[in-house]
């Protein structure tokens, strides 16, 4: 599984987009957006910013879907 490291965070309150590159090793809680200072943290259920206001999720998400979609394949390992 290749992942992805770079994000594009949308500023909800103005708007402004930028690129991010996202932790490896951990959530991110917060960011400061550099168009309007704002500071986002993620929305109820989301564990980062990145899963929140990105148009990528974080590595740690990715991982987590790739697990879950290879489990739920024939190529999984279920012998089907």
């Amino acid at each position: 599984m290749t992942t992805n490291t770079l994000s594009t965070i949308t500023c909800p309150s103005c708007g402004h987009r930028a690129t991010e590159q996202m932790p490896t090793d951990s959530f991110q809680s917060s960011y400061e957006c550099k168009g309007c200072g704002a500071v986002l943290r993620p929305k109820t259920g989301r564990d980062c910013v990145f899963c929140s206001y990105g148009d990528i999720p974080c590595p740690q998400t990715q991982a987590e879907r790739a697990a879950r979609a290879e489990a739920g394949s024939c190529c999984g390992g279920c012998g089907g």
